[in-house]
């Protein structure tokens, strides 16, 4: 029971969180309201206290918090961005291993090599969810932006996939060898991603047998849907891949293959929202859950601090600036090469960052904020060996990761407002203008159908419509769609024009999402356009659909 009332607890401290973020009179971000919340409710006034299992924190969070972030990443646009991207993901994050590990090996006596570089690891993952509690969203430009949540997107896999290498060979059950790592690191990696891919197919196929099955339950479909994070990560972890990179790939796969876009529209809905909340909660519960440890942490850190000749409480907090500190000049050198590379070697194709001031560098590299994955995985670090001894200098481990964490936001609420003071965000005017041209190109198409639709009507003589009522309904749906392009009956027949004046927005309707999906394959216009006219249609054609039925 006591476990039941937790859960409750933090649930209702998450979803407070998001209130409490607005009704704050200073902007405080909304992690750093969910950490100090939870720190507030382990002080001993309250003394909610819960039994954290690393390996269980690791399966219940990564897996739908990577598949969420794969699923909002447009594909297209992260294959646009491939070359900065995977500079970022896997060449920086790879520095980062080597280069961070060393120092945090130096810098603090009492961690040994390995698991320093599994710290390294874990803090190469950047938050693009965190970055925007802290900005808000729009105010980075989005030349910045789309390369930042493609690189939060792959980071988070390539870093915790090289944290559980430095685990393995910590806790003895894989040897270190550079080829060996290597082959080692693209069989679980390419065997991960294929995983995911694989998985989510077979859940594609699945879901169309399950509604010829159910009947188009909406319920049975959005459990199934889910599930779908979960058994990519399980079955890719049992058979010796990366569960991570499973996860990954399922939710790119799924808003690639068109499996939601083919899925009942009452379950499209439904996911959506779900999910929504779903991503918040988990979000929300990793922040709360680094609050609850937070005074147990410092408790831990202050009394091996004490006990340990080797350790001081005051240089643990100096290596946690030192260490932010580092990961930046990284970030920014990297940043800054590439750059020149760009424009040195790549004359013909450069990269989006040859187009960088150093203002926007600057940008790019204290926005990578460090944040729940990174949080997620220092937790997921064991607490014993194989051989029932104590995880090396864990306790260090999580109180360095979770000072940067803070650091890294206090450091991005105080430098971005700054560093973005007159520059411009995403235009909301030419998304506005961009939105209009859209609905203007959607509802030409649907006029044209609707056109097809009455001539078919008209020639129907099982029907038998009166033509002069046709002409009517087929004019009254039509106007309003001729608006966006240039810019008393009896019951019976009442009810009846209503029916029809129904059917022909519908058909309208599935005309302009078939429009839409066209816009957006032919590049025409953004995965935020499309996202947004797409919410509208199914919340227009569910309502029609409701009435109908």
């Amino acid at each position: 029971m006591e476990i039941f009332f937790t859960i409750l607890i933090l649930t209702l401290v998450v979803s407070l969180s998001g209130v409490a973020a607005r009704i704050i009179p200073f902007q405080i971000p909304l992690p750093l309201v969910q950490i100090a919340m939870g720190a507030l409710l382990a002080w001993p006034t309250f003394g909610l206290h819960v039994d954290f299992d690393p390996e269980l924190f690791l399966v219940l969070f990564i897996p739908p918090l990577l598949f969420a972030d794969g699923w909002k990443t447009p594909t297209s646009e992260f294959l646009h961005h491939g070359r900065e991207i995977l500079g970022l993901a896997l060449v920086l994050v790879l520095i980062t291993v080597v280069g961070i590990g060393y120092l945090i090996y130096w810098l603090v006596p009492g961690i040994p090599l390995l698991p320093a570089f599994a710290l390294a690891a874990v803090l190469s993952p950047t938050d693009a969810v965190a970055l925007s509690g802290i900005v808000g969203e729009g105010r980075i430009p989005k030349k910045i932006m789309g390369i930042l949540q493609g690189e939060a997107l792959m980071n988070d896999a390539s870093g915790l996939v090289s944290m559980k290498f430095a685990v393995a060979v910590t806790m003895g059950t894989m040897v270190f060898t550079v080829s060996g790592a290597t082959l080692e690191f693209l069989k679980v990696a390419i065997g991960g991603l294929l995983a995911g891919i694989a998985i989510c197919w077979l859940y594609g196929k699945s879901l169309r047998l399950f509604s010829r099955w159910s009947g188009d339950d909406p319920a049975t479909q959005t459990v199934l849907l889910l599930l779908l994070p979960f058994a990519s990560y399980l079955i890719a972890e049992h058979i010796g891949v990366s569960g991570i990179l499973a996860a990954v790939a399922a939710g790119m796969t799924i808003s690639r293959s068109g499996i939601i876009r083919q899925a009942p529209l009452a379950m499209r809905l439904r996911a959506n929202s779900v999910w929504q909340m779903l991503e918040f909660v988990f979000n929300g519960m990793v922040f709360l859950m680094l609050g609850l440890q937070l005074p147990g942490i410092l408790e831990v850190s202050l009394n091996q601090a004490n006990a340990d000749p080797n350790v001081e409480l005051w240089a643990l907090f100096a290596s946690v600036v030192l260490i932010y500190v580092a990961l930046m000049i990284v970030r920014f050198g990297w940043l800054w090469t590439m750059r020149l590379i760009s424009r040195r070697m790549l004359k013909k194709r450069p990269m989006e960052f040859s187009s960088y001031s150093t203002r926007e560098l600057l940008i790019a590299s204290f926005a990578g904020v460090r944040g729940a994955i990174t949080l997620a995985g220092v937790l997921s670090i064991p607490l014993l060996l194989t051989n029932g001894n104590d995880f090396p200098a864990r306790y260090e481990l999580v109180f360095l990761a979770t000072g940067v964490i803070l650091f890294s936001l206090l450091v991005g609420v105080m430098v971005l407002p700054v560093l973005l003071r007159g520059v411009e965000g995403i235009d909301k005017s030419m998304h506005r203008r961009e939105v209009q041209s859209a609905r203007a190109t959607m509802a030409a198409t649907a006029i044209e159908s609707l056109h097809q639709m009455e001539e078919r009507l008209a020639a129907d003589t099982d029907e038998n419509i009166d033509s002069e009522l046709l002409k009517e309904v087929s004019l009254r749906v039509s106007g309003n769609l001729r608006r966006r392009v240039d810019g008393k009956d009896d019951m019976e027949r009442s009810l009846y024009a209503e029916n029809l004046e129904r059917r022909f927005r519908l058909n309208a309707l599935r005309a302009e999402r078939g429009e839409l999906y066209h816009l957006r394959a032919t590049q025409k216009i953004s995965n935020e356009t499309m996202r947004k006219l797409q919410h509208d249609l199914d919340l227009l054609e569910a309502l029609l659909v409701d009435k109908e039925e």
